[in-house]
């Protein structure tokens, strides 16, 4: 029998987080159905991850385990899980339970209203830097204001999806994969359900640290807008534009007769400044030649080395 959700799990180095998130949304997904399945998508631990997962499988075939030949980070680990789900409906979640469990009670709510998607969406940031959160607040800005689609804001991978958008996003073979834009691109009805997020009870997390999040961040512009790429061509008209002029000038100057002394820091200033500029210029063409060199590839974003209770 179909499970009527299937709850997604990326998890790397987690064995004090696994018993706990357990106990958690099986306490919650009960209050809605005893048909669910809870499937861990493993990026190779250096701890006793995997064994955990394991030994909680062992005894319950609801709790299912994919284990990856290698680390390929939280994007590609939860793509897997959802390429793999079984379920009517869909959760991804982190499993430190910063995103409260008890809150998939009020996405389903929302889904049986007729919601095809229902995202997380955090009020409150408990645990989380000053910097991180400006950082976050600046990134989501950035991408909207670039962006061809709407990505909603103070939102992360944690919500509940219908079959129908989980069935689009399997369709979608892109090698960088940014959830947060996907689901945004796939469309249906989409709406929120607000909380606070708590601080993590045990460490810290193996995800998205500073450059993990740039990373994230650069895939959510990159991935769905070629924005950048116009504002460099306005760039280079521009300053071509003003370069123009500023010898047109001094052209008029020389033929009036008048001798303008060179001023070295000036020439110091416009040449580290243009130089700055096309550094910038090639460093963005080269993100998108990457990506494009990855899409034309055509490499899996991912490779299981094994599978538990499917």
């Amino acid at each position: 029998m179909k499970p009527e959700i299937s709850v997604i799990t990326p998890v790397y180095n987690e064995e004090n987080n696994i018993e706990p998130f357990i106990v958690s949304v099986q306490k919650t997904l009960k209050k809605i159905t005893d048909q669910y399945e809870i499937i861990f998508v493993l990026d190779p631990s250096k701890d006793s991850t995997e064994s955990v997962i394991k030994s909680f499988a062992n005894t319950n075939p609801k709790i299912k385990l994919i284990s990856l030949s290698r680390r390929f980070g939280q994007p590609a680990a939860t793509i897997a899980g959802i390429h793999n789900a079984s379920g009517k409906k869909v959760v991804v979640i982190d499993v430190d339970l910063q995103d409260p469990s008890e809150i998939i009670l009020k996405m389903y709510e929302k889904i049986e209203e007729g919601y095809d998607v229902v995202y997380g969406k955090r009020i409150n940031r408990d645990g989380e830097t000053f910097f991180k959160k400006k950082l976050s607040e600046l990134g989501y800005r950035v991408i909207n204001y670039m962006s061809d689609i709407n990505i909603p804001r103070d939102v992360g991978d944690f919500r509940m999806m219908s079959s129908r958008v989980v069935e689009n996003l399997k369709n979608l073979n892109e090698t960088h994969g940014f959830l947060r834009g996907l689901v945004s691109y796939v469309g249906f009805k989409q709406t929120s359900v607000e909380f606070d997020r708590k601080a993590r009870t045990f460490g810290q997390s193996k995800y998205n640290r500073f450059f993990g999040s740039i990373k994230i961040g650069l895939n959510g512009l990159i991935c769905f807008t070629s924005k950048p790429l116009q504002i460099m061509s306005f760039l280079g008209f521009f300053f071509s534009t003003i370069s123009f002029l500023i010898g047109l000038i001094y052209l008029l100057t020389k033929l009036m007769g008048f001798n303008l002394s060179p001023g070295l820091p000036t020439t110091i200033l416009v040449i580290t400044f243009f130089s700055g500029l096309q550094l910038i210029s090639l460093g963005l063409l080269g993100e998108y030649v990457g990506r494009i060199y990855d899409e034309v590839k055509k490499r899996p974003q991912y490779i299981i080395n094994e599978k538990i209770n499917f």
